[in-house]
């Protein structure tokens, strides 16, 4: 295994590690109202991270280069551009998260404004998106496509998430006109 494999795979493990310790940390939420498909959003999720651990050990998927120097760093460089955005933003958040299958707003929930969310309502979707974007890239995977896929799911996620914040928490409204909801002053 190479030194950018075993980068990607720490960068993996951290990522999930530092969730787990903040969701650990949190006061437990109340419980939310049942979904029928949260147990198909978990199952996904889990999914999704093992096929990626697995991938990283794995040599290239279906490769997009014979010669990927460039494509690895490019991918490097946006893989922890992602992880640090998405790490950000989840520490900032504190203990204002939710799993995204909660879909609920907590009893003591305020507007994060602080930060990185004082330009982008979304950014540890944001950081999740480019950081995956890297990994493929940085494998050299024509499963990048894959990654991109995942940008309407995502998107219907945040605007799902923003009319709920919007009806039960006050404030949150006022916030979406004054921020973007991806990238800083475009989108």
């Amino acid at each position: 295994m190479d030194w950018l494999r075993i980068y990607l795979l720490a960068g993996l493990v951290a990522h999930k590690a530092i969730w787990e310790l903040l969701k650990r940390r949190a006061p437990a939420p109340s419980p939310p109202a049942r979904s029928s498909g949260i147990g198909f959003v978990k199952a996904v999720k889990i999914l999704i991270l093992a096929g990626i651990l697995v991938q990283t050990l794995l040599p290239d998927i279906l490769p997009i280069s014979s010669d990927p120097g460039a494509l690895r760093a490019t991918g490097a460089v946006l893989f922890s551009l992602g992880l640090f955005l998405a790490v950000l933003g989840r520490i900032q958040l504190g203990d204002n998260w939710l799993d995204i299958e909660a879909a609920a707003v907590k009893q003591n929930q305020a507007v994060v404004t602080r930060g990185v969310y004082g330009y982008v309502r979304h950014p540890i979707y944001t950081g999740d998106l480019i950081l995956l974007l890297g990994l493929e890239l940085a494998l050299n995977s024509w499963l990048v496509i894959l990654a991109l896929l995942l940008v309407p799911v995502v998107l219907r996620q945040a605007i799902r998430e923003e009319q709920t914040l919007v009806k039960h928490l006050p404030g949150y409204g006022a916030y979406c006109r004054r921020t973007k909801r991806f990238i800083p002053f475009l989108a």
